[in-house]
């Protein structure tokens, strides 16, 4: 592991691995590089990159300085940019996608963006997330009930009662409970996006770097629809992986993401 500082002075824990054009991976809510499918999917493109997985503030190794803010977090990638030569390709999911976003509209050195089913609700294929939701979770936070906000999370998210009553039996529940404070920060970084509503026209205006947006086969008519949403706002590529959903195989992800951000010329193709 090692570590770069934020413009905060918040301490930002990475791990870089591979070799080639450097690439930063940017997790979802949640995760980090102890648990989640970054470190997988890492494995898989250290051929082709060198692949930088960090924990993004509140996870992990990083350290938390309050308060929180989209513009801390970009900081903290800035960082993490910063280590890697001044400038790559972001790969986000979950709404990791929304971050990386941030980043490139914001003016960090972003070569390409890859994005992987960020959970917009565009329209009436699902109901929207409440309004009162993220206060809900800051008053469950107060009071220590961090079991209580990741259950409503969960169903937020659309993962079955009986598979949440499951999931609180294994050791990994413990894992999620150390970084359940950090379930606000994503949900006010999807704030605007998960109303029902279109994408708010003017969110990313300067994202003008090559972009793909990859959705699931098997994903909700929801989400399925925000990818598509999120593909003609940006005026940019879109794909979808058959049989995949919003829990992607790294084994079918890596391929597209590597065709994507590191094409094969075609003379290396005849040599192959």
């Amino acid at each position: 592991m090692s570590t770069v500082t934020s413009r905060d002075g918040t301490r930002i824990a990475y791990t870089a691995a591979g070799s080639g054009p450097p690439l930063i991976l940017v997790d979802g809510a949640l995760c980090h590089r102890g648990m989640g499918p970054m470190p997988p999917l890492a494995k898989l493109l250290t051929g082709q990159f060198t692949v930088f997985t960090y924990d993004r503030r509140g996870r992990g190794e990083s350290g938390d300085t309050p308060p929180w803010s989209i513009e801390r977090e970009v900081e903290d990638l800035r960082a993490v940019l910063v280590v890697a030569g001044g400038a790559a390709h972001l790969f986000g999911i979950s709404s990791g996608v929304v971050l990386a976003l941030e980043a490139a509209a914001r003016g960090l050195p972003v070569e390409k963006l890859a994005l992987y089913e960020p959970p917009f609700i565009v329209d009436d294929t699902r109901s929207p997330v409440a309004d009162d939701f993220v206060p809900g979770l800051h008053r469950l936070l107060a009071d220590g009930n961090r079991d209580e906000m990741i259950r409503r999370f969960m169903r937020v998210v659309e993962v079955p009662a009986p598979v949440i009553f499951l999931m609180r039996l294994f050791p990994s529940w413990k894992q999620l409970r150390t970084v359940a404070h950090t379930l606000p920060y994503d949900l006010t970084l999807m704030r605007g996006t998960q109303s029902g509503q279109p994408l708010p026209a003017d969110r990313w205006p300067a994202v003008n770097r090559p972009t793909l947006v990859i959705d699931g086969g098997k994903s909700p008519v929801w989400m399925r629809n925000g990818c598509r949403a999120l593909a003609n706002l940006l005026d940019t590529t879109y794909r979808t992986l058959p049989g995949q959903t919003h829990m992607v195989k790294e084994k079918v992800l890596a391929p597209a993401l590597i065709e994507f951000l590191a094409p094969v010329s075609p003379s290396a193709r005849q040599s192959v």
